[in-house]
Protein backbone atom coordinates (compact mmCIF):
# COMPACT_ATOMS: atom_id res chain seq x y z
CA UNK A 1 0.00 0.00 0.00
CA UNK A 2 1.70 3.04 -0.87
CA UNK A 3 2.14 5.93 2.00
CA UNK A 4 -0.68 8.30 0.74
CA UNK A 5 -3.23 5.78 0.78
CA UNK A 6 -1.85 4.64 4.25
CA UNK A 7 -1.78 8.34 5.42
CA UNK A 8 -5.31 8.83 4.07
CA UNK A 9 -6.74 5.83 5.90
CA UNK A 10 -4.89 6.91 9.28
CA UNK A 11 -6.53 10.27 8.70
CA UNK A 12 -9.80 8.65 8.34
CA UNK A 13 -9.96 6.94 11.32
CA UNK A 14 -8.53 9.71 13.68
CA UNK A 15 -11.30 11.95 12.12
CA UNK A 16 -13.55 10.06 12.86
CA UNK A 17 -12.75 9.02 16.71
CA UNK A 18 -12.51 13.16 17.20
CA UNK A 19 -15.68 13.84 15.31
CA UNK A 20 -17.77 11.17 17.56
CA UNK A 21 -16.12 11.51 20.78
CA UNK A 22 -19.50 11.08 23.21
CA UNK A 23 -19.85 7.46 25.18
CA UNK A 24 -21.28 5.62 21.88
CA UNK A 25 -20.51 7.65 19.27
CA UNK A 26 -21.32 5.74 16.37
CA UNK A 27 -25.31 4.80 17.72
CA UNK A 28 -27.30 7.65 16.02
CA UNK A 29 -29.50 6.85 12.89
CA UNK A 30 -27.07 8.02 10.67
CA UNK A 31 -24.40 5.31 11.18
CA UNK A 32 -27.01 2.40 11.67
CA UNK A 33 -28.20 2.91 8.22
CA UNK A 34 -26.06 0.32 6.31
CA UNK A 35 -26.73 -2.45 9.03
CA UNK A 36 -29.23 -4.05 7.02
CA UNK A 37 -26.40 -5.66 5.48
CA UNK A 38 -24.73 -6.99 8.35
CA UNK A 39 -24.74 -11.10 8.28
CA UNK A 40 -23.50 -13.94 6.34
CA UNK A 41 -24.22 -13.87 2.97
CA UNK A 42 -24.22 -16.48 -0.07
CA UNK A 43 -24.00 -14.20 -3.44
CA UNK A 44 -25.97 -15.65 -6.96
CA UNK A 45 -25.56 -13.68 -10.37
CA UNK A 46 -28.49 -13.11 -12.46
CA UNK A 47 -27.79 -16.82 -13.92
CA UNK A 48 -28.58 -18.05 -10.58
CA UNK A 49 -25.07 -19.15 -10.49
CA UNK A 50 -23.15 -18.78 -6.83
CA UNK A 51 -20.65 -16.13 -7.04
CA UNK A 52 -19.70 -16.39 -3.69
CA UNK A 53 -19.44 -15.58 0.36
CA UNK A 54 -19.35 -12.44 1.99
CA UNK A 55 -19.76 -12.04 5.82
CA UNK A 56 -20.76 -8.89 7.20
CA UNK A 57 -20.37 -7.31 10.64
CA UNK A 58 -20.19 -4.61 12.97
CA UNK A 59 -16.65 -3.83 14.34
CA UNK A 60 -15.14 -1.10 16.63
CA UNK A 61 -18.04 -0.87 18.81
CA UNK A 62 -19.83 -0.13 15.83
CA UNK A 63 -18.55 2.23 14.07
CA UNK A 64 -17.25 0.33 10.76
CA UNK A 65 -19.21 -2.68 9.18
CA UNK A 66 -16.50 -5.30 7.87
CA UNK A 67 -16.96 -7.04 4.46
CA UNK A 68 -15.10 -10.32 3.67
CA UNK A 69 -15.58 -11.58 0.37
CA UNK A 70 -14.76 -14.79 -1.35
CA UNK A 71 -15.46 -15.64 -5.18
CA UNK A 72 -16.80 -19.59 -5.58
CA UNK A 73 -14.68 -20.25 -8.12
CA UNK A 74 -11.14 -20.32 -9.27
CA UNK A 75 -9.50 -18.03 -12.05
CA UNK A 76 -6.21 -18.12 -13.07
CA UNK A 77 -5.31 -20.33 -9.91
CA UNK A 78 -6.39 -17.39 -7.40
CA UNK A 79 -9.69 -17.57 -5.29
CA UNK A 80 -10.66 -14.30 -5.63
CA UNK A 81 -11.22 -12.44 -1.88
CA UNK A 82 -11.35 -8.85 -0.77
CA UNK A 83 -12.21 -6.84 2.21
CA UNK A 84 -14.53 -3.59 3.07
CA UNK A 85 -14.31 -1.30 5.27
CA UNK A 86 -17.43 0.91 5.93
CA UNK A 87 -18.29 3.56 7.58
CA UNK A 88 -20.52 7.03 7.75
CA UNK A 89 -18.17 9.92 7.86
CA UNK A 90 -20.00 12.69 9.73
CA UNK A 91 -17.34 15.23 9.12
CA UNK A 92 -18.21 15.04 5.57
CA UNK A 93 -21.85 13.83 5.85
CA UNK A 94 -20.87 10.66 3.21
CA UNK A 95 -20.64 6.79 3.42
CA UNK A 96 -17.58 5.53 2.63
CA UNK A 97 -16.07 2.30 1.49
CA UNK A 98 -12.30 1.38 1.25
CA UNK A 99 -11.94 -2.16 -0.49
CA UNK A 100 -8.81 -4.01 -0.96
CA UNK A 101 -8.22 -7.29 -2.84
CA UNK A 102 -5.97 -10.27 -3.01
CA UNK A 103 -5.47 -8.57 -6.60
CA UNK A 104 -3.55 -5.81 -5.27
CA UNK A 105 -6.26 -3.79 -5.75
CA UNK A 106 -8.01 -0.77 -3.44
CA UNK A 107 -10.78 1.05 -4.21
CA UNK A 108 -11.94 4.47 -2.76
CA UNK A 109 -16.02 4.53 -2.84
CA UNK A 110 -16.10 8.08 -0.92
CA UNK A 111 -18.88 9.16 -2.39
CA UNK A 112 -21.90 7.56 -0.31
CA UNK A 113 -25.37 8.04 0.85
CA UNK A 114 -28.03 6.47 2.17
CA UNK A 115 -31.60 6.52 0.37
CA UNK A 116 -34.84 4.81 1.73
CA UNK A 117 -34.20 1.42 1.03
CA UNK A 118 -30.72 1.46 -0.57
CA UNK A 119 -27.33 2.51 0.07
CA UNK A 120 -25.47 4.14 -3.21
CA UNK A 121 -21.19 4.08 -2.97
CA UNK A 122 -19.27 5.90 -5.75
CA UNK A 123 -15.67 6.23 -6.70
CA UNK A 124 -14.44 9.97 -7.77
CA UNK A 125 -13.76 10.07 -11.57
CA UNK A 126 -10.84 8.32 -11.48
CA UNK A 127 -7.97 8.03 -14.74
CA UNK A 128 -7.44 4.48 -15.79
CA UNK A 129 -4.34 3.16 -16.82
CA UNK A 130 -5.40 2.99 -20.75
CA UNK A 131 -5.65 7.10 -19.73
CA UNK A 132 -9.20 7.38 -19.93
CA UNK A 133 -11.74 8.42 -17.24
CA UNK A 134 -14.26 6.23 -14.76
CA UNK A 135 -16.53 6.58 -11.51
CA UNK A 136 -17.17 3.35 -10.37
CA UNK A 137 -20.74 3.35 -8.59
CA UNK A 138 -22.37 0.09 -6.47
CA UNK A 139 -25.54 -0.31 -5.15
CA UNK A 140 -26.63 -1.95 -2.27
CA UNK A 141 -31.06 -2.69 -2.44
CA UNK A 142 -32.71 -3.66 0.92
CA UNK A 143 -34.93 -5.66 -0.26
CA UNK A 144 -36.28 -7.92 2.89
CA UNK A 145 -34.63 -9.37 6.26
CA UNK A 146 -32.73 -12.12 3.78
CA UNK A 147 -32.12 -10.65 0.67
CA UNK A 148 -29.90 -7.81 -0.32
CA UNK A 149 -29.32 -6.70 -4.10
CA UNK A 150 -25.83 -5.47 -5.32
CA UNK A 151 -25.44 -3.80 -8.55
CA UNK A 152 -22.28 -2.83 -9.16
CA UNK A 153 -21.99 0.23 -12.63
CA UNK A 154 -19.40 2.05 -14.43
CA UNK A 155 -19.46 5.43 -16.58
CA UNK A 156 -16.53 6.52 -18.96
CA UNK A 157 -18.61 9.59 -19.62
CA UNK A 158 -18.75 11.48 -16.09
CA UNK A 159 -22.34 9.82 -15.17
CA UNK A 160 -24.06 10.50 -18.31
CA UNK A 161 -24.41 6.58 -18.59
CA UNK A 162 -23.75 3.59 -16.70
CA UNK A 163 -22.87 -0.39 -17.36
CA UNK A 164 -23.28 -3.31 -15.23
CA UNK A 165 -20.18 -4.90 -13.54
CA UNK A 166 -21.99 -7.21 -11.87
CA UNK A 167 -25.62 -7.89 -10.21
CA UNK A 168 -25.86 -10.51 -7.06
CA UNK A 169 -28.47 -11.25 -5.09
CA UNK A 170 -27.36 -11.99 -1.22
CA UNK A 171 -29.04 -14.38 0.44
CA UNK A 172 -28.83 -14.72 4.19
CA UNK A 173 -27.68 -18.47 5.01
CA UNK A 174 -29.70 -20.09 7.39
Amino acid sequence: MNKKISCLIVGLFILTISVTSQAKPCSDSMCRQFDFWIGEWEAFDNNQKKAGDSKITAILDGCFILEEWTSATVNKGIRYAGKSYNHYNAAQKKWQQYWVDNSGTATEYFNGHYEPGKMILETANENQADGSMKIQRMTFYHLGTDIVRQHGENSTDNGKTWKTDFDFEYRRKK
